[in-house]
């Protein structure tokens, strides 16, 4: 609701600057190139989206993600204590950070949101607990080993390179994790002492 009314405002005062400024003719041509690179960029990354979500898929049915869910079993469980009693929660919290670190953020949602269902507290559903706001935190500064929707996008924007920015990415990556973590147990103990 409020990004919908933030975008109406801007389009609106865009509009209005194109007439106050005479600009109405190149507004009306930008935004009709604007349209037709955003479907180009949509169409050059739907094929290596749609390879990168399959070799997920494939990862999953050959077992290397339950692989890697023991692997990050003991994190996940210090990040989020209730997924020691919850396999299914393991199961997704597990899947969620495999996506993630594949750069699949679309992929990486479905399991995202089963997680968050199932660390809702039934007695209070409206307000987020620490576990759900540790994994909001963690599925917006993901920790990416394979940039793949940000290389996608280079490359059809033309980059020769476009996995040339791999180190960049897992610096920026592991330490704005870091930060929204701690970001996150700082406030919990200010808001819990409040």
């Amino acid at each position: 609701m409020i990004m919908s009314c933030f975008w109406s405002v801007c389009a609106l005062l865009s509009a209005s600057c194109a007439v106050l400024f005479h600009r109405g003719s190149e507004t009306g041509a930008a935004l009709i190139d604007g349209a037709a690179g955003a479907v180009t960029v949509a169409i050059s990354i739907a094929g290596p989206l749609s390879l990168w979500s399959g070799l997920a898929k494939l990862m999953e049915r050959l077992g290397i993600t339950a692989i890697l869910s023991r692997f990050l079993a003991p994190m996940l469980e210090r990040l989020f204590p209730a997924s020691r009693a919850d396999p299914k929660l393991a199961g997704d919290l597990s899947a969620n950070v495999c996506a993630n670190l594949l750069g699949l953020g679309n992929a990486a949602t479905p399991m995202g949101i089963r997680a968050v269902e199932r660390l809702q507290n039934p007695q209070n559903p409206q307000i987020a607990t620490d576990e759900m706001c540790r994994l909001v935190v963690m599925n917006t500064a993901s920790i990416q080993l394979i940039p793949t929707t940000v290389s996608a996008v280079r490359a059809a924007a033309g980059c020769a390179s476009p996995f040339d920015i791999l180190p960049c990415v897992w610096v920026s990556s592991v330490l704005s994790v870091t930060a929204g973590l701690a970001a996150a147990y700082m406030l919990r103990r200010f808001w819990h002492n409040a």
